[in-house]
């Protein structure tokens, strides 16, 4: 039998990835569109397709993760998206970039669904598990603004994608020789995990993840795609080094991962609506707040709107943890990062739409009036002795 503290350690290795992974191009495209001399708003939608992938495909591979094996599939993960990111590095025109996008999104499909399951089911405190996750895949994010704006400074774009890819298929050679398949039994940490809800309350819990889960990644994709732009664009009094724009993006992206760390350690203790409500009034506000500042109140605010949304997506995949058993966990997940991150890959074309109609303005304000649904979410998710009937 496998060691759960070694397959932990993994897993969240490969959520460092996988986020680093899919925001290499929003950090580097900045960079790459005088290359091929396109304007931002132009090049950005060639990574749609990428985005969509990493929701759709999580379908069928948590369908795999669940009926084949969870270890096998992480493998083809850790090798695939390495693979991918490389290729991305050697492309020479638009096309071949957005099809090696594509293959980044499809491989990286994987983690979520069959990823985080595995960690469920191994985990022996589940809120500290889920937040020490999240730190790794919030992690991933700030070091992918950070890193890559580095070498695209001073190695070139191309190298931001090769370095990355090498190191996703060493570690993934490395998981293959230390993890081994297991025909899972029912784990009593996973068991005691599960809550049965009451069917009356059944409804509001789907309802409230639903809408929040749309609104929510939907936000998240948006702010981590453009925060790289918005920050060149609104803290120009400041600095227009690329290098520095990344760090002062990976600042901002280490509050989520420390909210992401208190929060898990507060759902061992606390019920989720006690959290889930908080985190939802946080988020509107601040991003209607933040659509008209510059500079150092920007970063501040944006602070506050990191630890709201990377808080809020602790939640939900506790939520998913609390609620299913291990034996369809893989599944559900992937129904969750189906709907949300589907509904996230259309906001990189939103994003691109609404920065040329009305710049970052528009585009907070928008998504400002999005996490209004998140609120509406937090009010109708009932109270854990409801659920439980």
């Amino acid at each position: 039998m496998n060691n759960p503290h070694t397959v932990i350690r993994y897993i969240n290795i490969a959520h460092f990835i996988d986020h680093y992974a899919m925001l290499i191009f929003a950090a580097a495209v900045i960079v790459i569109a005088p290359v091929f001399a396109m304007r931002y708003a132009d090049l950005l939608p060639y990574a749609t397709p990428g985005f969509v992938a990493f929701g759709a495909g999580s379908l069928l591979t948590g369908w795999l993760g669940d009926r084949w094996s969870r270890r096998h599939m992480m493998v083809i993960f850790f090798i695939g998206i390495g693979i991918s990111m490389m290729a991305v590095g050697l492309t020479q025109t638009p096309a071949q970039l957005s099809v090696a996008l594509l293959a980044v999104g499809l491989f990286a499909a994987i983690y979520h669904p069959v990823g985080t399951a595995m960690l469920v089911a191994h985990a022996e405190r589940l809120g500290r598990e889920v937040g020490v996750n999240g730190v790794w895949g919030n992690l991933g994010v700030a070091s992918s603004a950070l890193v890559t704006g580095v070498v695209c400074e001073y190695l070139g774009w191309r190298w931001a994608f090769l370095l990355p890819g090498l190191a996703a298929v060493v570690f993934g050679l490395f998981f293959a020789g230390s993890v081994r398949h297991e025909v899972r039994a029912a784990r009593k940490t996973a068991d005691r995990a599960t809550v049965h809800i009451a069917k009356d309350a059944m409804w509001r819990v789907i309802v409230a993840l639903a809408i929040t889960i749309v609104a929510s990644s939907t936000t998240f994709n948006a702010l981590t795609v453009a925060l790289p732009k918005l920050f060149a664009e609104r803290m120009m009094d400041l600095t227009t080094n690329a290098a520095l724009i990344g760090v002062i993006a990976a600042v901002t992206y280490v509050f989520g991962a420390l909210a992401q760390y208190l929060i898990g350690h507060l759902l061992d203790r606390h019920s989720l609506k006690a959290l889930f409500l908080p985190l939802a009034l946080m988020l509107a506000p601040l991003l209607f707040v933040g659509a008209d500042l510059s500079g150092i109140p920007l970063m501040l605010v944006c602070v506050g709107i990191i630890i709201g949304i990377f808080g809020q997506i602790t939640v939900n995949d506790a939520m998913i943890g609390k609620y299913t058993r291990d034996e369809w966990r893989a599944r559900a997940y992937s129904l969750r990062y189906f709907l949300g991150f589907t509904a996230a890959g259309a906001s990189v074309g939103l994003v691109a739409a609404l920065h040329e109609r009305g710049g970052f303005t528009l585009m907070l304000q928008a998504l400002g009036g999005l996490c209004t649904l998140v609120i509406i979410g937090a009010l109708l998710f009932p109270a854990e002795d409801a659920a439980h009937g």
